[in-house]
């Protein structure tokens, strides 16, 4: 039988998510054949570790014994276990020199690195992670954002809240005005922010009815890369081509940018592809969002005004379209910026929840039945000493 080991997280800020919550253990459990689950103590975690002694979840001051061992984020280098199988966010496929190190030190210590990133479904899907409830805490911090900006009402930060019932209740003492507000995207995270926006009854439009606007109530409108890109020939929208190609294509967005008070940037970005809009077109008279929350968070990338990621702590500031520079979130003309990287880890007991319902359906049956569709081989990125095939670019990038 498996021995998987819930890890203390290591990393510093500390993060207070747990891949299991204790009923989810308690559930493995009581089935008597999904493999054996350890939890080592940690005083960093929302869920403390009473709460899993009260489900008789074993607990132990070191799990380095296990054959898994199961964390979320980088696991410092003088905490990874020699031999051992880690699953975390390596943060390293896009290279990150910031984490180099990190893998390097995977090689050295013969570590199997999976990386949660990297788990797909065979159509290349990802099955696990925390996109959802980025999209959740994102939109909600947006209305704080705008409440605030505007001194028209007052939300209590997500991260204070003790879960996501007690953040929508906040939501339910505000009324918005008649606010347009752009959704991009059409993955996780966007459909984490629908829930929010649906959560509030704001009504869903068409994109011709947006772009037509005249509205007396506050709506949204949820668009894909299909709708704010366009072919620079002018020749009809090729998905496959776009994939392949994403540099023959240009922004369409400023058609958007003109009917929009409030953006909520969910959508996925490859570096290839054309920006939503620049710094030159956010100076335009008809530019029109005076507030993003970019969940994506892409630095110096498609939306122009994200200039650095925010924190839990500081999640606002502002961008002055002139000068082009950081100023007050509320600073007047400015664009307020909401780009929190870290969102999920404000409700970190139902963003925990959700991923360890997405691992017991989705990864775990792959180590009880052999791997028999390599979701655990190609998400692999070391095995003994070595960087897999599957990742044969990385191996001049860490060795360099």
């Amino acid at each position: 039988m498996i021995k998987f080991g819930i890890i203390k997280e290591g990393k510093v800020p500390t993060d207070e998510r747990v891949p299991l919550t204790p009923a989810q253990i308690a559930r493995l459990i009581n089935t008597k054949k999904e493999g054996r689950f350890v939890v080592e103590r940690s005083d960093v975690r929302r869920i403390k570790d009473a709460e899993y002694e009260a489900v008789n979840v074993e607990m132990q001051d070191d799990v380095s014994d296990a054959d898994v061992l199961l964390g979320v984020k980088e696991v410092p280098i003088d905490q990874l276990v020699p031999g051992k199988t880690h699953l975390f966010f390596s943060h390293t496929i896009k290279m990150q020199p910031y984490n180099k190190k990190l893998l390097k030190a995977v090689l050295d210590k013969n570590v199997r690195l999976i990386d949660w990133e990297c788990l797909r479904d065979a159509l290349g899907r990802r099955v696990i992670g925390f996109g959802r409830y980025a999209g959740i805490v994102g939109a909600y911090n947006g209305f704080r954002a705008y409440g605030l900006k505007h001194k028209s009402f007052e939300l209590k930060k997500a991260h204070d809240c003790i879960d996501r019932k007690e953040m929508e209740a906040e939501l339910d003492k505000i009324k918005l005005p008649n606010l347009r507000i752009l959704l991009t995207g059409r993955g996780k995270v966007a459909k984490g922010s629908m829930e929010i926006l649906d959560a509030m009854k704001v009504r869903k439009v068409r994109i011709r009815e947006y772009l037509k606007g005249g509205f007396d109530e506050p709506v949204y409108c949820q668009i894909t890369f299909t709708e704010y890109f366009q072919p620079k020939d002018h020749g009809g929208f090729d998905v496959k081509e776009f994939y392949a190609h994403p540099e023959r294509f240009k922004s369409d967005f400023m058609r958007f940018a003109k009917s929009t008070d409030f953006l909520i940037a969910g959508h996925y970005w490859d570096s290839k592809s054309p920006f939503l809009f620049t710094r030159e077109e956010a100076r335009s008279s008809e530019f029109n969002i005076k507030l993003v929350a970019d969940i994506s968070c892409d630095i110096d990338g498609p939306v122009a005004s994200t200039l650095r990621p925010s924190s839990i702590s500081d999640p606002f500031y502002g961008y002055d379209p002139q000068s082009e520079k950081e100023v007050a979130f509320d600073a007047e003309g400015a664009i307020t910026v909401m780009a929190v990287d870290n969102l999920p880890c404000e409700l970190p007991r139902d963003a925990s929840y959700d991923f360890g319902e997405m691992f017991i359906s989705s990864v775990l049956p792959s180590f009880l039945n052999g791997d028999k569709k390599d979701i655990l081989k190609k998400a692999t990125i070391a095995q003994d000493g070595k960087i897999t095939d599957h990742y044969a670019y990385l191996r001049d990038w860490v060795n360099a």
